[in-house]
C-alpha cells in the first residue's frame, strides 16, 4: 500500500486522524509507547489521581518489597536514571509516602522506606492495578497473555 493511500486508523485518538504518521504506524517501539501512554492514562483516571506520574506505583511496590534499598537500586529496578528518580523520591517524600534514612553500611547513601501512608497508598494502587490488568487481559486474551508478557520481557532484556 502506498504511503499516500495508507489508512490512518491506528493514529492515537487524541491526534487528528488526517495526520499522516508514515512509517511510524508500523514501528513496534512507537506503538509500544502509545500503548503504554494509553494504559497509564486510563490507570491514572481509574485511581482518581489524573496526575499520577509514571513510576510512582512501581516505586512504591519496589520499596515495599525491598525496604531499605538505595535510590540508585530503585532506579535500576524501575529502569529510570538519577535525573528522574530523584524528583520522584522527593515528591513521594513530600507526600508522606516514603521516608529516607541514612544507610547503616554507607553514611553517604540513604535508604528508602515506605511510611504507613505509603503502605496504604500502595494497597489502593495495587487494587486499581489488578482491576486495570484484568481489563488488559480482556484486550490481549488470557490465552495470549503469557506469550505477550514473554515478548515484552524479551524486548526489555535484549535491548539493554
Amino acid at each position: 500500500m502506498s504511503e499516500t493511500k495508507r489508512k490512518r486508523i491506528s493514529a492515537p485518538p487524541e491526534l487528528n486522524s488526517s495526520i499522516d504518521l508514515g512509517p511510524l504506524e508500523d514501528f513496534v517501539g512507537f506503538n509500544l509507547r502509545l500503548a503504554q501512554d494509553a494504559s497509564f492514562q486510563v490507570f491514572a483516571q481509574h485511581t482518581g489521581e489524573p496526575h499520577l506520574r509514571p513510576g510512582r506505583f512501581a516505586s512504591l511496590m519496589v520499596i515495599h518489597r525491598n525496604p531499605g534499598l538505595t535510590q540508585r537500586d530503585l532506579g535500576q529496578a524501575i529502569a529510570r536514571d538519577k535525573s528522574s528518580v530523584t524528583p520522584l523520591v522527593k515528591a513521594m517524600e513530600q507526600d508522606g509516602l516514603v521516608e529516607r534514612r541514612p544507610s547503616p553500611e554507607d553514611r553517604r547513601s540513604v535508604t528508602l522506606w515506605l511510611t504507613e501512608s505509603g503502605e496504604k497508598a500502595l494497597q489502593s494502587l495495587l487494587a486499581h492495578a489488578r482491576e486495570h490488568d484484568r481489563k488488559l487481559d480482556e484486550l490481549v486474551g488470557l490465552e495470549r497473555k503469557a506469550e505477550f508478557l514473554r515478548l515484552l520481557k524479551k524486548i526489555t532484556a535484549e535491548l539493554k
